[in-house]
């Protein structure tokens, strides 16, 4: 009797420990599986807000490189034309800083285009662009795209050969000193070539005309300009977009944090 008291008691203690153990085992799994649906319920929140954040700033980048490539078009166009270089029929000469109406949106879409573009690209090839990344350098990209502009209407050559070689060289140099990456490299002369074909497209259609076409129906620097002009959207393009992601991290934050 004695040893089958003692059994049972042995028998009693084990069940009471396995079940201590068993009832431990599950609260411990009640908190694991707790603390994932918590960590998937914030994730999911952060997901969330971080990818309507970016939608937006892709929204405003968007719409700041439209801004940008309409000012661009207006002030360069306008110096085109001033010059003689390019020339419209009387009926658009009334028009605003004496440009057609459609030149303004056209550049100003692809300004956008190109300028979202760039980032993308970096991103994609797993190489984002840290060389000179600041409003400042921005600027001078932007003053010496200008300078081009203004020197393939300004400057007198003996012939177009040279005037082409000269910008040639010049937009190597902006694409060099502000730039310096393959993709924008690339990018810049798909730009200046898909750019070159659809101005053909409209000059051959007597949309407009230019003075002296030597390349086709255009002037043979006209590559170059696209070119340069396509860097310099891209480098702000790619300046608004470390911006963009600064601006979604902080508000992610402020998001988490409130």
């Amino acid at each position: 009797m004695p040893r089958l008291e003692e059994h049972c008691w042995r028998r009693s203690c084990t069940s009471r420990v396995e079940s201590k153990n068993y009832s431990r085992e599950n609260w411990v799994a009640s908190k694991a599986e707790e603390m994932m649906s918590i960590i998937t319920s914030v994730l999911s929140n952060v997901y969330g807000s971080l990818y309507s954040v970016q939608t937006a700033n892709l929204i405003r980048r968007g719409l700041v490189l439209f801004t940008v490539g309409v000012f661009l078009a207006l002030v360069l166009n306008l110096l085109q034309v001033q010059r003689n270089v390019t020339l419209f029929p009387e009926e658009v000469m009334a028009t605003l800083f004496s440009s057609a109406w459609w030149i303004p949106p056209c550049c100003g879409t692809a300004a956008a285009v190109v300028g979202l573009l760039y980032p993308c690209i970096d991103s994609h090839l797993g190489e984002p662009h840290k060389f000179k990344r600041e409003w400042a350098s921005v600027m001078r990209c932007i003053a010496v795209f200008v300078g081009i502009n203004h020197a393939s209407a300004k400057l007198d050559f003996a012939n177009n050969v040279q005037l082409s070689l000269t910008l040639a060289a010049l937009s190597l140099g902006l694409w060099w000193t502000f730039d310096r990456s393959r993709s924008g490299f690339g990018l810049g002369i798909g730009t200046a070539f898909l750019a070159t074909v659809i101005t053909q497209l409209l000059v051959y259609n007597g949309v407009y005309q230019y003075t002296y076409p030597d390349f086709l129906y255009v002037r043979s620097w006209l590559p170059c300009i696209f070119f340069s002009g396509g860097v310099t959207v891209g480098n702000i393009g790619r300046q608004l977009a470390m911006f963009s992601l600064d601006l979604a991290l902080n508000s992610t934050y402020v998001y988490k944090t409130g």
